[in-house]
């Protein structure tokens, strides 16, 4: 009777089994706060701090201008590091349906300015982006902020919790890229990965 298995090494495409000199860049979208995170895979395969900062909008009342201001910074953010791909925060339900909108606002132009520079782009949920650095979908970002700094091995103290949570989103997306089980959890996701690939049972 022939066996079936499955062998880890069948889970992981080609083309993510080594990544190396790879810019990501990771968005935490907002219309009076917006923070970028860049990160830089070597040539080991691990992930080094290369740049982050914010966007201060706060000043700003017109909110087409805010929209104009968030092309011309990311625009000048992409020119200076030339970003592979764009990690950026994917739309969540709160309860300010305004608070919703803005963000979305925000979001939007980042994501037609990287199609328009033809940038892989990967939408993560904050909760996915705080599991992936802390293990814990309800960390703080204060939390959040001091986990960057130890997996990157730099001193972020003075950074805006913004910034720090844009490095977060790209080091989700490294991990995503690096860990083929990263969203492969328990027993039931076994099965339906099974189910989803049933060519790599062998």
């Amino acid at each position: 009777m022939a066996l079936s298995y499955l062998r880890f090494s069948d889970l992981i495409p080609d083309s993510t089994r080594l990544i190396k000199n790879l810019n990501i860049l990771g968005i935490d979208p907002g219309t009076n706060l917006l923070g970028f995170g860049l990160i830089r895979v070597n040539d080991l395969g691990r992930p080094e701090f290369v740049d982050a900062g914010i966007l201060d909008l706060r000043k700003i009342r017109d909110p087409y201008e805010k929209l104009s201001e968030i092309r011309r910074y990311l625009s000048g953010v992409i020119d200076n590091y030339s970003p592979d791909c764009m990690a950026i925060e994917s739309p969540f339900m709160g309860k300010n349906a305004q608070v919703i909108f803005k963000l979305g606002r925000a979001q939007g132009v980042a994501l037609a300015l990287a199609f328009e520079r033809n940038l892989q782009i990967h939408e993560y949920a904050p909760r996915k982006a705080k599991i992936s650095v802390c293990g814990n979908g309800a960390a703080s970002k204060e939390q959040v902020s001091l986990m960057v700094q130890k997996i990157l091995g730099i001193k972020l103290d003075s950074f805006p919790l913004d910034s720090t949570d844009a490095l977060a989103l790209a080091l989700c997306h490294y991990y995503q890229l690096s860990s083929p089980l990263s969203s492969v959890g328990g027993s039931k996701s076994w099965e339906n990965f099974i189910k989803e690939h049933p060519e790599r049972v062998k």
